[in-house]
């Protein structure tokens, strides 16, 4: 029984219970560092294509492994997501509330391994799905499948479908949010309650004993190399664990900054700022190495050859192809065919001449 006691410890009576600002807040923290990788990961693919054009081709596939092996990190230390710890707060399973293990205690491990997919794994699958329904309506929209096939009913009645499913997934989350604002509910998310546990604020027995755990993991020494390599890992892990907690006041205000200097509402005060004078156009163009990787007629697509069908530019380096060929190539490559500037499917611009 002392053993017991020394990993549990007695609850306040009604403190432990985060609030909705709290629980929110730690929800939307990783949803701000995704976006800050990606737009890093994407200056690097335009500046280098070549070098690290896979990074951006495998992000989602590389994000996902890094978010795996970050929340695993602090479940299986601090019992807590990354966001929840940042905001001092923990997992506990569900049950009778008198009593709590420690934070360093862990979670067991049917709520441990829950908890973990939950985490990567559904963001994961969310993010695939929204990128499949925008693929699919543009697709629907230029008409590259036949009217005839199968498949495109089928993902008609999907796209007709999608909607009313995404609105159904955010009102239960909407509605668990104001169940739990209103002391109906003991979670505020709908997550939580399928992983099998619920949150509580970190209380100073947790902060002492997450504290010694770290002391003696820094001053614990191996001696085999199979323990060494185990223990180099995790001091690297737990390096980048901590400098992501301590840096991230400093880049979630970065991030904010970034919003609001590529808003919508201050593009046109950016512009007059950092508008250069506009460049002569090119001299004798026709007579340069260039020509020959182009067409001689200018309404000859450059990938196929052929008299450009359903004419359509690239907004990443203004030239023109069939629809069907630069919504191929770009969709297997992410480049353009001509310059190999990195390029997505939302660059794709339709062109409407006069005679149509």
């Amino acid at each position: 029984m002392a053993e017991v006691g020394a990993h549990l410890t007695a609850a306040p009576a009604g403190g432990d219970r985060p609030s909705v600002f709290e629980a929110v807040a730690q929800d939307s923290l990783m949803a701000a560092v995704k976006p800050a990788l990606q737009h890093l990961v994407k200056v690097l693919a335009e500046s280098n294509p070549a070098r690290y054009g896979f990074l951006w081709q495998w992000f989602d596939e590389i994000y996902v492994l890094l978010d795996l092996l970050l929340q695993q990190h602090y479940l299986a230390r601090c019992s807590a997501s990354f966001s929840e710890n940042f905001y001092s707060l923990k997992r506990i399973p569900m049950g009778d509330g008198r009593q709590q293990p420690l934070a360093t205690a862990g979670l067991p491990k049917r709520q441990h391994w829950k908890s973990l997919l939950l985490l990567v794994l559904v963001p994961y699958l969310k993010g695939k799905l929204e990128k499949l329904v925008s693929s699919l309506r543009e697709e629907d929209e230029y008409s590259i499948h036949p009217p005839s096939s199968s498949w495109k009913r089928f993902y008609r009645a999907f796209l007709a479908a999608y909607p009313y499913v995404n609105m159904t997934w955010e009102g239960w989350f909407l509605i668990q949010q104001l169940c739990y604002i209103l002391g109906k509910a003991e979670h505020h998310s709908p997550m939580l309650k399928l992983a099998g546990v619920r949150l509580v604020r970190l209380t100073a027995e947790d902060i002492q004993a997450l504290e010694k755990k770290w002391a003696e993991t820094t001053s614990s020494q191996t001696h085999s190399l199979t323990s060494r390599v185990q223990s180099a890992l995790r001091k690297a892990l737990g390096g980048i664990a901590l400098s992501l907690s301590t840096g991230l006041s400093v880049s979630v205000f970065f991030l904010r900054f970034l919003d609001w200097w590529y808003s919508s509402e201050n593009q046109e005060t950016i512009k007059s700022l950092t508008a250069l004078p506009t460049p002569p156009p090119p001299v004798h163009l026709e007579q340069e190495g260039s020509s020959a990787l182009l067409p001689g007629l200018r309404s000859v697509c450059p990938v196929c050859r052929r008299v450009r069908v359903n004419a359509t530019a690239l907004a990443t380096s203004g030239f023109v192809f069939c629809y069907r060929c630069a919504y191929g190539y770009v969709k297997a490559h992410q480049r353009c065919p001509v310059t190999g500037y990195a390029t997505e499917l939302q660059h794709l611009v339709k062109l409407y001449s006069p005679e149509s």
